[in-house]
């Protein structure tokens, strides 16, 4: 009987995700916001609580993320990945600077005491890469010129969490300095070895992964990749790096296919992890902590959308590119979620979970929706500007340059 309700639980979340899908595509809009109402109309505290099929739909939310992170890595060979981290690391300071230091202060502010700071630090500093992920591919934009921007500040804080996780960790379980630098020089240790194993011996890799049976290609880079995202979370390592470094290390035709196949998987499990993130919120917890995280949010947004714009006019990409980048980097998600989980579960302060829970929904509904319009919204103020004698506080390039150009030549979805 079991087996029947999480059937039926099951088959409905899945022709749901279906028919939301087609309605947004309809409207040419990101089909994640509908996919997370209906998670919370259906989970804890919603319309018609599903229980049977929950725990697949963990699993499913936890494949999903690394599915994602893995397309993304399958896009960029791994001197792509060393050259732009390199360049980009700056822009990971600034990232740092803009964004986790809001979250620290608004929670001195409410008296939550310093390591409550830490925490809610992290939650508005972590941009959610497998929303970003979804809905770069959703636009039609993992090709553009600041597509590598964006990616390097998500892998720059998914590292970050190797040192960042562990510390937390340490601050709330309250162990001691040697115990709590023991597990951040493993973390280190493990992320240092992953990408030197991705960048040194990913052809090796790839000849390895190689073969012309689709089926066994298939069965090898998931298998793969699933160990070595696993292997990574068991050492305080994010799942979502490891994910990410197995698809730098593979390249070539091997690339391409992997790319193939694994498509249609991770749009299926990329659905199921929005829709388990709706499912585990009580929108009951929401209303009492609605506006404080609206005031966070609003802040974030904007230090988030400054923080893409500086790092892609640092890259040289033009005008639209970078509001395009600001835009894209404005959703919070998977890891925001963990590291409040972590706090509640320590006691530390019992309006950090419901904080950080709508804080969340909130940009993650509107994550699709700034890296959509962010570019179109900020041309059109430009022209209004203009039109009326404004002066501009700043110009980015000069007229005519071949930045300028390339923008005119870009449709409005952003595509080259």
């Amino acid at each position: 009987m079991h087996s029947a309700v999480f059937l039926i639980e099951f088959g409905a979340i899945i022709l749901g995700l279906g028919l939301l899908g087609r309605l947004a595509g309809r409207f040419q809009f990101s089909p994640i916001p509908l996919y997370l109402l209906a998670g919370l109309a259906f989970g804890t505290g919603g319309l018609l609580p599903m229980g049977a099929s929950e725990e697949f739909v963990a699993i499913g939310a936890e494949i999903g993320v690394i599915l994602l992170l893995l397309m993304l890595g399958l896009e960029y060979t791994a001197s792509d990945l060393v050259s732009n981290l390199r360049t980009q690391y700056p822009a990971g300071l600034v990232d740092f600077a803009l964004n986790a230091v809001p979250g620290a202060v608004a929670a001195l502010l409410m008296g939550w005491g310093p390591v409550a700071a830490v925490v809610l630090a992290g939650v508005t500093w972590i941009s959610s890469s497998g929303v970003i992920a979804k809905v770069m591919g959703d636009l039609g934009r993992v090709g553009n010129r600041e597509t590598p921007v964006i990616l390097s500040i998500l892998v720059l804080e998914d590292l970050a969490m190797a040192v960042y996780l562990p510390i937390i960790t340490a601050l709330l379980a309250g162990v001691s300095l040697a115990a709590g630098s023991a597990t951040l020089a493993i973390a280190l240790c493990v992320a240092g070895a992953v990408l030197f194993v991705a960048v040194r011996f990913g052809r090796h890799i790839s000849r390895f992964v190689s073969s012309d049976d689709p089926e066994k290609l298939l069965l090898v880079v998931l298998g793969l990749t699933l160990l070595v995202a696993g292997v990574a979370q068991h050492l305080q390592v994010s799942a979502a790096v490891g994910a990410f470094l197995v698809g730098i290390a593979l390249s070539g035709e091997v690339a391409e296919g992997a790319h193939t196949l694994l498509s249609p998987l991770r749009d299926l499990f990329a659905a199921v992890f929005f829709v388990f993130f709706g499912l585990h919120t009580d929108p009951a917890s929401i209303p009492p902590v609605l506006l404080p995280a609206l005031a966070l949010a609003v802040v974030t947004a904007g230090t988030k959308i400054a923080t893409g714009y500086w790092a892609a006019q640092r890259a040289g990409v033009g005008v639209k590119g970078r509001w395009r980048a600001g835009g894209t980097l404005v959703a919070r998600g998977e890891f925001s979620i963990v590291i409040a989980g972590l706090a509640v579960t320590a006691g530390i302060e019992p309006a950090l979970g419901p904080l950080a829970t709508a804080y969340v929904l909130i940009l993650v509904v509107t994550g699709p929706l700034t890296a959509r319009y962010t570019e179109p919204v900020a041309a059109w103020a430009g022209r209004r500007r203009r039109s009326s004698g404004a002066v501009l506080a700043a110009v980015p390039a000069q007229p005519g340059s071949a930045e300028d150009l390339r923008d005119q030549a870009q449709d409005p979805a952003g595509r080259p």
